[in-house]
């Protein structure tokens, strides 16, 4: 594919992929231009991140790696180059991927943009001290340093702390009978009650008759006595004497919460746990010296409080009088003004980061990249328009504009169209997901892509016909919630319909989540609840596909039924990777092996034994109709679907069921055992939305789903969109937080929050038909529905 030019190729302004094959893709060679604003699109699975993120951003970081130090390049070898022929022409990269770490407590909107150092900055040098006392460095007005940590909840803001009621639910309960609820299960608890037998307690006594100091003790103590437990005798067991220490109920519980590996441990120790803010620094995390600091008469603390675009409005009336002060709160509002003009000026800095939506969280970084001033680099985003009002998409687009304008390349992943048509170039993947997909079918301006008949994207961005016209459905009945105050709503009400498909609209922070996470089983006329959101559907490789919708169950008896099976004394737990028995054990079922390096995230490459395979030599020699679990594993829903209907078995019929479900709700591009660490956020929901569907249902239920369509290119959202309005014909009502217009035009009811977002919104503007919300002025909403109803 090379043309003979006289330029030299490195100059000609041009990214060069030639050959490029991760994941799915086909062998690819795509030019794309640098210095522009390229939208990458194709339906979900089609290959589209595998170009953008897998191959293009990962060879832009094997080479950064490269240069930086010798120890990374055996990472690169471990984690392996992306498949690629080869790429000419690359800029360094900055990737802003939508992350499904979990960022911990103490990471906040201030931390991840920065600007909580200005504002310590600010208070050091401009703040107003009390009289005599010393002037404070900038680490001093930080919770997350030694010098201005509160010494009492080590800068945490919340002190961890069980009570009687909580260790103890039920004193009628004697220790013997399990009344300290908060201690371990099996030996352990078994070895604690042994242990206060033998140090003299009674162990069999209600616990409200034991004596006050007694039950102190027991739950609180800070001594670890060790005593010579003398086991009862159980038949036929010989137990020797052993030294057993104590540890009280509360120090279990904390020691748990603290220092547990285990999500599940830690949960439980939760339970246990009341948090209350801390005494001392009344929950603001910092010591007293620096909360004795003022500007414009309040603490820090009280600053970090107020939602940004009310803190920008604040300095510039208290500038302060110094110069000093001027040039601080200057440079302070200019880099609040990024953010608010993202639309995300209703976020405090103190808001803890793991509650923020994945989209607000890759626009905040976006934000900050916008006042790092890097130039000549190439940015690949991942769909940034996530989670975004129509309203606010436009910021977003002429905040793009600005990183290309001061010489960047920004390439994007997304499936909102004004997003597209807003590009300079377009790079569409397709046809369809999976090994249907995986090939460039248009790279070129975006009017380009007209001619192009295979795109899926083709039909819906150049889609001049009307909408149909739809009968609303009638609701069968009324669902009330409210009177609710929190957050930003204030004493608000609202009505949803049943029976019926229902959208919930507003700009980001209007309040919607706050609205609908008040919707529970409780209230009247709910039935049966099903929230189907965003989260993952497991945190490690080990849960996957398979696992999650039971279909791994049905596979396993599958394969122990086979008759080498059987000759071999092999049952289900053989098939199972999370056992001991089938699974290779040098990287214990996980098909990877992590791997540790200094400075960077761990990463995962796959097991030198078993080549990612999960299970020892022995299981794989056991096949059914050809094919042995790891390449059942290995198999897309969709082959599977073909591979057992082909098989024709009674037994196997169940899986059949729940492959259809999960090809229904568009996911037929998925390995059965792709590990859930490597689903999107929409590929998850979409998943336990399958894992409903396949559920028989008696009697109403009502779905709540939160922006079902992120992440899903308009062909996906036709659908998603058909399930759900079947599970509506079926009897049920669906709820749905959406910002996808072409969703919101074909609900039966839509509840518009706003107007704006944070103390600008917080009620509910209009309720009613789609056509009353394009009728109501007041509604940011209703402009954008207009176009979608075509009318």
């Amino acid at each position: 594919m090379h043309h003979p030019t006289s330029t030299d190729p490195r100059h000609d302004g041009l990214v060069r992929v030639r050959g490029a094959r991760e994941h799915n893709l086909q062998g690819v060679d795509v030019d794309i231009p640098r210095d522009v604003l390229a939208v990458f699109t194709g339906v979900s699975g089609s290959g589209k991140s595998s170009l953008a993120f897998g191959t293009i951003y990962a060879e832009a970081q094997r080479r950064y790696f490269e240069s930086v130090a010798p120890y990374a390049r055996r990472l690169i070898h471990q984690v392996g180059a992306p498949k690629v022929g080869e790429i000419s022409g690359l800029p360094p990269a900055v990737s802003l991927q939508q992350s499904r770490s979990a960022p911990t407590s103490r990471s906040s909107v201030g931390t991840v943009t920065t600007l909580s150092n200005s504002l310590r900055m600010l208070f050091s040098r401009a703040g107003t001290y009390p009289e005599g006392a010393e002037r404070l460095d900038s680490d001093a007005f930080s919770s997350n340093t030694a010098a201005g940590a509160c010494p009492s909840c080590h800068g945490l803001g919340q002190v961890h702390r069980t009570t009687e009621e909580l260790l103890v639910p039920d004193p009628s309960l004697s220790i013997r009978e399990g009344a300290i609820a908060a201690w371990p299960g099996a030996w352990q608890g078994k070895n604690l009650r042994d242990v206060l037998d033998a140090l003299g307690y009674d162990v069999d006594r209600p616990w409200r008759e034991l004596a006050r100091a007694d039950r102190e003790w027991i739950l609180f103590t800070d001594e670890q006595p060790v005593v010579t437990v003398h086991p009862v005798r159980d038949a036929g067991r010989i137990h020797r004497p052993y030294q057993g220490t104590y540890m009280s109920a509360n120090r279990y519980v904390l020691k748990t919460f603290s220092d547990s590996k285990s999500q599940s441990l830690r949960a439980k120790a939760e339970r246990f746990l009341e948090s209350t803010p801390c005494p001392v620094c009344g929950g603001s995390r910092l010591r007293a010296e620096a909360l004795a600091v003022t500007f414009a008469g309040r603490t820090i603390a009280e600053l970090a409080g107020v939602p940004l675009a009310d803190l920008a409005g604040l300095l510039a009336t208290e500038g302060g009088t110094s110069e000093t002060a001027r040039v601080l709160t200057e440079d302070l509002r200019a880099r609040i003004a990024t953010v608010t003009e993202l639309g995300l000026g209703y976020l405090s800095l103190d808001r803890p980061t793991p509650t923020l939506s994945a989209g607000e969280l890759q626009r905040l970084r976006l934000a900050t990249q916008l006042r790092s001033g890097l130039f000549g680099v190439v940015y690949v985003l991942d769909e940034p328009s996530a989670g975004l009002h129509p309203a606010d998409t436009e910021s977003l687009l002429t905040v793009l504009d600005r990183l290309k304008a001061s010489g960047n390349s920004v390439f994007v992943v997304e499936h909102h169209l004004d997003v597209m048509r807003h590009a300079d170039w377009l790079v569409d993947v397709g046809p369809k997901a999976g090994e249907h997909g995986g090939r460039v079918l248009h790279s070129g301006p975006v009017d380009g892509l007209r001619e192009v008949t295979e795109s899926a994207t083709a039909r819906y961005l150049f889609d001049e016909e009307p909408a149909a016209e739809r009968q609303v459905r009638t609701p069968k009945g009324w669902l009330k919630v409210g009177p609710l105050t929190r957050h930003n709503l204030r004493e608000v009400t609202a009505a949803f319909p049943l029976g019926v498909f229902t959208a919930v609209t507003g700009v980001s922070g209007s309040g919607k989540s706050t609205l609908i996470g008040e919707i529970t089983e409780d209230l009247e006329g709910v039935g049966r609840l099903v929230v189907v959101d965003q989260k993952p559907i497991g945190r490690t490789p080990r849960s996957n596909l398979a696992t999650y919708t039971g279909l791994f169950d049905v596979v396993r008896k599958v394969f122990a039924a086979t008759d080498e099976a059987k000759a071999r004394g092999y049952g289900v737990g053989r098939f199972s990777f999370n056992v001991t028995g089938g699974r290779c054990e040098t990287c214990q079922g996980e098909g990877f092996v992590s791997v540790e390096l200094l400075f960077l995230p761990s990463t995962y490459t796959p097991c030198p034994d078993c080549a990612g395979a999960r299970y020892n030599p022995e299981t794989l020699q056991v096949t059914y109709r050809g094919r042995n679990i790891a390449e059942v594993l290995d198999l897309t829903v969709e082959s599977a679907a073909e591979f057992f209907e082909a098989a024709d078995d009674e037994a196997a019929r169940p899986v059949l069921r729940s492959l259809r479900t999960l090809l229904d709700v568009g996911l037929g591009y998925l390995r059965l055992g792709q590990p859930a660490t490597e689903l999107s956020g929409g590929e998850a929901q979409r998943i336990k939305l399958a894992s409903e569907l396949q559920r028989v249902r008696r009697g109403h239920t009502l779905y709540l789903l939160d922006e079902p369509t992120t992440g899903l290119h308009p062909a996906d959202v036709e659908v998603l969109m058909r399930q759900l309005n079947g599970l509506v014909d079926a009897g049920h009502s669906v709820v749905v937080v959406e910002h996808d217009m072409a969703v919101v035009a074909g609900a039966d009811w839509v509840v518009d929050m706003g107007p704006g977002g944070g103390a600008e919104g917080g009620r509910v503007v209009v309720a009613g038909p789609p056509a009353a919300v394009t009728a109501e002025t007041a509604s940011r909403t209703g402009v954008y529905l207009r176009r979608a109803l075509g009318s």
